[in-house]
Order: C-alpha cells, then structure tokens, then sequence
C-alpha cells in the first residue's frame, strides 16, 4: 500500500480561541471548521514554547526547549538532533518547505536541515520556484549559481540581524521599519505558497513514481503588523472605517515595533483593544480563506485522501490580555494554547473525534515519524494516536524570552520586567484541569483551565496543597536538565516524583 503524503501546516501565530471550531462565536474559520468535522480536534493543545524559534525545533525534533536547546535567536539546532525532515528523507519521502516566517527559513538555526528544497517567501530575496527550474545552457546555469549566491550573501546579512543586538536595536528605528516590512517581506506571501505547495503535491514534478512527499508550510497571515483586505476589515472591524481614532491607533500600532515586544504600562483602552480584536480577526478571516483554496486543490485532485494533514499553530498571541502585546512573554492561554487539527484517511485518528486530554505540539514529531512507518517503538508510543496517554496528562511550556528582547524592553521600562517577572524564565505546567504557571522565583499563579480558559482566577493562594504539589512536579522537570543534554526523550509520567504527586492529585489511580 502506497505510505500517505504529509503536510504540516503551522498557522503562524494563531491563537486557538480565535477558530470557529474552537469556540470563536463569530463564523471567522469556514475552512478549517470544515476540515476539523472530518478530522481529529486537540481541544487542548500547547505549544512547548511561546515564540518561533523553540518552538519549531520542538515540532521537528519531539524535545522540549531544554531538551534540544535553540532557545535564543543566535541558536543553532545541535547537529546531533536528526530533524524530522532529515528522517523522512532517510525514509525515502521528498522533503519540501515552503516557509513564510525568515526565523525559520531564513535565519541560519538548523531548522532547514533535510529538507531538499526550502523556498522562502520572506526576506531580502525570496526563494521561488521559478528560480529553481530547469538549467538549460551555461546562461541558464550561470544565472543560477549567481541567484543561489546572492540568496546565501543576503541570507548571511540577514543572518547577522538575528543575531546581534545592535543591528537588531537598528531594525527597530523608525527609518528601518517600513523596509523590512515592505521590501523584506517580512510576512511572505500567503497566496504564493499554498499555491506552490498545492503545485508539487498535485502535479509531483522531481518525485519518482509512488514517492511520498512530505511538505512543510509556514503561513504568517496572523501575525502582526496587521493589514486585512477591506472586505475581511468590513465585517469584523466596521468602526475602524468610519473612526479616525481607531485607524490613528492600528498606523501606530502597526509600525512600532518596540510596542510588540513590551509590556503595556497600562491596559488596553476597550477602544484600541476592540481595533486589536477587529483587525486580528479580519487577518484570521483572510487566511482561512486561503486555506480553504489550499484544500479544495488537494480535495479536487484526489490528493486530500492520501494525505496525512496536521495544521497547528507554533504559539499564540496576546493582544492587550495580562497587559501583554505579542508572544515575547508568559505562557498564558493566549500564547501556549495552540489549535492542533490531524486529518488522517484511514487512521487511528477519527473523523470528527474530539480529544479533550492536554497534549503538547512537540508530539506530532512522532505522529508523522509513526504515519510514515519510520518510528521507533518509543516514538510511536508518544504518537498523538496512542490510545493511552504517554505523558499522563502532564504538558511542559517553557517561555523562555529572547535575551535580545529583554535587552530592549530593559532599556525603556526595566520596572515593568521586575514587576511582572518577565525578564525570567517561566514555565507553565499542565496536569489535568490543573495549570501552574512560574516566573523564575518571583510570581506563580494557578488556573483551572478546563473551566477557566481566559485565566482570571488566580488560586494559587486559595488552594496552596495543590499548588505545592504541582510546583514539585514542575521540579522534577527542572531536574532532569542536569542529565546528559539530548538523551531520548523519556515522558515525565516515568519519573516516580511525577508518578506520585499525580496519585496525589487524583490523577492516576
């Protein structure tokens, strides 16, 4: 039987809440509401990190943070980690991204590894089909080696951008802000790659007969700076064409970028937050609209039935909530839970089932290796198709802050970091209906997430056993650093500490 193609889909920036099939009152999702009622839906997904980078390793490497360890900008994925790409393509798979945010396929972190073509759709020049075709004649092929070296000089400048404080302090003047987000490109283009996407699995040009591909795609369409096409504009932000103040505060927004990286020094004026919330969902709107085009090609060509789809979102995003804008702090709801969506014909993933257990993103590494028939017994094990819970109901978020970001805020408002303890590593740990959050040692709190979703509720000083024994589960987390770093990922529910405080809290018998 021929093995099944694999797309994953990653909705940049996506909060969960904002899906239809999520709970979004509005009818925002059409498309992906319609793929969610054939497939399998993670009520309650998290992502294992709060920001791009950590959290794409975790997808294409099945680690948390701590574990694979690109966890700032100037990170590389260690060459020791086989990426999911690198596997799939030792397993015979065709391996292509057609990726839209630079800190992926632009920016040298070892995200790209195995993948034997990486188009980029963002950046100072973008990597097209067209540009990549048949090498006919020594003009053809100079013209090809002279692209592929000014792709590699400009993606090392790039490069550089990403890693330095300076430069990175100067793409946030006022003069640089308009080019990188007009020249640079910086969301991509939503359109293009799905297009792109949908060409090679339909028309399969490079593959050999019965090769499966596996494709990765990464959509930017919700991530800020925010300019919805007016028809998606009109129906979620009406009052943004007819009030100036509202149109004043998205242009300021839009291009400050300092401001999507700070703290707020004050909440959100219901004004300014209902543009945030209008726009937000216009840009989730416009993007779903893609996406359904997306599937109608795979559906039309008969390629839907033979592929394993996963659309997923690699964080959230705050927009005025906790007095936060962005995802460059904290791993509240709106930044750690994700949508996490797997189609799979003819799987053990059903139609229209739900999963209400909490799951973290870093296993759909597993769930793929296991499609594809390349996992080990380990590995299928922690498949998101297990029929048991390899993790016992534990997720880890680790939302560690750009070093480079802290710098930043400090500078302008250093009181607000140590108010709130942003500028120290938190972590969040899901256990059941249970979530505890920390900010290094300076600020807990603690939520029922199954019936508090938004977080408003602190119990932490109302229920401090509970509290205590899942900080001590948290710990055993924080031990298992000090082991080898990169051993195989073992699930915390072996480790007896974590074992007995979920006896403790009733969660395992």
């Amino acid at each position: 039987m021929a093995r099944l193609d694999i797309v994953l889909l990653v909705l940049d920036t996506q909060r969960a809440d904002r899906l239809s099939c999520y709970g979004h009152p509005q009818e925002i999702s059409p498309s992906l509401d319609a793929l969610a009622a054939r497939a399998t839906l993670f009520t309650r997904a998290f992502s294992a990190a709060q920001w791009t980078m950590p959290s794409h390793a975790s997808l294409f490497t099945g680690l948390y943070p701590h574990d694979h360890g690109l966890v700032q900008s100037r990170g590389v994925l260690p060459e020791t980690l086989p990426t999911l790409a690198e596997r799939l393509a030792a397993g015979g798979y065709a391996t292509a991204a057609f990726c839209n945010n630079p800190l992926v396929g632009v920016v040298n972190n070892g995200l790209r590894r195995g993948f034997q073509s990486f188009l980029n759709y963002a950046g100072l020049l973008t990597s097209r089909p067209s540009q990549a075709g048949p090498r006919r004649g020594p003009i053809a092929r100079y013209r090809q080696f002279f692209k592929r070296s000014l792709a590699a000089l400009l993606g090392r400048i790039q490069d550089s951008f990403a890693r330095s404080d300076v430069l990175l302090a100067l793409s946030f003047t006022p003069l640089m802000v308009p080019l990188w987000q007009t020249a640079l490109s910086f969301k991509g283009n939503t359109g293009r790659s799905l297009t792109d996407a949908a060409r090679l699995l339909v028309e399969r040009r490079g593959l050999a007969p019965d090769q499966p591909a596996f494709v990765f795609i990464n959509l930017m369409g919700t991530h800020a700076p925010y300019h919805p096409r007016p028809e998606h504009l009109a129906r979620f932000g009406p009052h943004i064409q007819h009030d100036p103040a509202a149109r004043r505060y998205l242009r300021r927004f839009n291009t400050d970028i300092y401001g999507w990286l700070a703290p707020l020094a004050a909440p959100l004026g219901p004004g300014d937050k209902a543009t945030l919330d209008a726009v937000y969902n216009a840009e989730v709107a416009g993007q779903d609209e893609q996406v359904g085009r997306f599937l109608d090609r795979l559906r039309a060509a008969g390629r839907l039935e033979r592929t394993l789809l996963i659309v997923c979102a690699d964080h959230g995003d705050h927009l005025g909530e906790k007095q936060l804008v962005g995802h460059s702090f904290g791993a509240y709801n709106e930044v750690a839970r994700v949508p996490l969506i797997v189609y799979h014909p003819g799987g053990d993933l059903p139609s229209g089932a739900l999963r209400e257990a909490p799951v973290s993103l870093r296993r759909v590494f597993h769930t793929v290796l296991e499609a594809a028939g390349l996992a080990s017994a380990e590995e299928r094990r922690l498949s998101l198709a297990a029929t048991s819970d390899p993790d016992g109901g534990v997720v880890l978020v680790e939302a560690l802050p750009p070093s480079n970001v802290i710098d930043l805020v400090r500078r302008h408002h250093p009181d607000l970091l140590r108010r709130y303890g942003y500028d120290q590593p938190c972590q969040a740990l899901i256990s059941g209906d249970d979530k505890l959050i920390r900010f290094g040692e300076r600020h807990r709190a603690l939520y029922n997430h199954r019936h508090d979703l938004e977080e408003h509720t602190d119990l932490y000083a109302i229920l401090p056993e509970r509290a205590d024994m899942l900080e001590e589960t948290l710990e055993a987390f924080v031990r298992r650093r000090e082991q080898p770093a990169l051993a195989p990922e073992r699930p915390p529910a072996d480790d007896p500490l974590v074992r007995k405080r979920l006896r403790d809290l009733g969660y395992l018998e």
